[in-house]
């Protein structure tokens, strides 16, 4: 029985590249995936865009392919990855133009599109999932509007050839899947042998989650080496049959637990894990350790895809200003209290008093509020945070610079302060026609 090897470079934006290097390197891989994209993350790509159109795609892209490229071409490794964003089109251009900066004489590269859907969904008479309420209602708002696409574009694109295969908005698992797909010539509607593609490209999506890192509990949970972490390796058979694995050698571990622990994340139905590509069954999914780093997974199954697509809105949603600054030594907690205090005094002056706003004691109360928080010595140190949404953009510089003013103005002994202004996005969803949304292949040799 044929199988592949197929590794998780990413699992986050911001996840380290040192990993994914070495499952180039060292992985025995035929597939490299680098899954990218939160729930905000398009919505946040649109916002660049909107200010540089040759922007909108991972910042991290260019360094991600230049450490794996020519290793991965060397071994014949290919890519698929949904860097691409809001801006699939550049993330395409600049990948190329990375290739020849490392002289790499010729990559082909394939570019999935059609999840941009915004102009579909106005004036289709559609509801937002979470309140009921018209999404017309928030046109004015309105960034960008992505349908998550399946595994289908994936597995087109690779069947011309492509050594990257470049996307926008696809679902998580699709990235592995599409290349199932493609490799063992799966059938679209084989509903048991998607829901073990799915539950494959489920496990490794999130990269080191699976190997420990999110995992590691000291005193529980002990993983040894996080800091050199090695990602995810799926190897699958083409009867949907998984092995999870990782770089022998690397940090981390793979056991039952971090891979039942996986399984879990993000399922709100185990029978009925809802994707683009198939309703994936993952209630009787059972995990066997067989080898140091190596647990066996199976018992997946699946069900008729749904008839349509989930899509994410991002809307605009004021901006958010920030001030932080610490206060040290005897009393420490006291003058930070008392610097709140004047902060809320302060706001109500600027006018900003009725904005939601958030005014925590870092390490004192500020994840489960007073209420809730344990009387403990005094800590000797604090941090002081304020963080309020606003309306315009100058509003939310005030409450930095209030905060900053504490240096004088406030209790004694403050120092260390800081602040940050940033525009807030909100998501929210809506279900689309699957007829109406179709995954677009460009391919190119030499230049997009």
């Amino acid at each position: 029985m044929r199988k592949i090897r197929i590794g998780e470079g990413a699992g986050y934006s911001g996840a380290w590249i040192e990993p994914a290097k070495e499952l180039a390197e060292k992985g025995d891989l035929q597939y490299l995936t680098f899954e990218a994209l939160a729930e905000r993350t398009i919505a946040l790509r649109q916002l660049e865009r909107s200010k540089d159109p040759s922007l909108g795609y991972d910042p991290w892209l260019e360094e991600r392919m230049r450490a794996v490229l020519v290793p991965a071409l060397r071994q014949g490794i290919r890519i698929v990855t949904n860097m691409g964003g809001a801006n699939p089109f550049q993330a395409g251009k600049r990948v190329l133009a990375t290739a020849r900066q490392i002289g790499l004489s010729s990559l082909k590269v394939a570019i999935v599109e059609g999840d941009h859907v915004l102009d579909l969904i106005q004036g289709g008479g559609y509801r937002v999932l979470e309140t009921g309420e018209p999404i017309e209602a928030l046109a004015d708002r309105m960034i960008s509007a992505n349908a998550y696409l399946g595994a289908r574009p994936i597995a087109e694109a690779l069947a011309t050839g492509a050594d990257v295969v470049i996307t926008g908005r696809v679902a998580d698992p699709a990235l592995l899947l599409g290349c199932l797909i493609h490799e063992f010539g799966w059938s679209l509607e084989d509903w048991p042998l998607l829901g073990c593609g799915v539950l494959a490209g489920h496990l490794t999506e999130c990269s080191a989650q699976v190997t420990g890192g999110y995992f590691g509990d000291p005193g529980y949970k002990d993983v040894s080496h996080i800091a050199r972490i090695g990602y995810p390796i799926a190897e699958v058979g083409e009867d949907g049959g998984c092995l999870i694995t990782k770089v022998p050698g690397s940090g981390g571990a793979v056991t039952e637990l971090t891979c039942k622990e996986q399984v879990l994340y993000e399922v709100q139905d185990p029978s009925a894990y809802i994707t683009p590509d198939v309703t994936a069954d993952f209630s009787k999914v059972h995990c066997l350790q067989v080898g140091p780093d190596q647990v066996r997974v199976g018992g997946a199954s699946g069900h008729k895809r749904p008839d349509a697509l989930k899509v994410s809105v991002g809307l605009r949603h004021g901006f958010m200003g920030e001030g932080q600054i610490s206060y040290g030594g005897p009393g420490a907690v006291h003058r930070a209290k008392m610097a709140a205090d004047i902060i809320r005094e302060r706001l109500e002056i600027a006018g900003l008093g009725a904005n939601k706003k958030k005014i925590d004691l870092i390490g004192i109360d500020s994840l489960f509020g007073q209420s809730t928080s344990p009387e403990i010595p005094d800590p000797g140190e604090v941090r002081l945070r304020v963080a309020v949404r606003t309306e315009t953009q100058e509003d939310a510089r005030r409450v930095g610079r209030e905060v900053e003013a504490l240096w004088i103005m406030g209790p004694a002994g403050g120092g260390g302060a800081a602040g940050q202004v940033k525009e807030v996005v909100n998501v929210v969803s809506l279900l689309l026609p699957r007829e109406l949304v179709e995954g677009r292949i460009r391919i190119s040799v030499d230049e997009l």
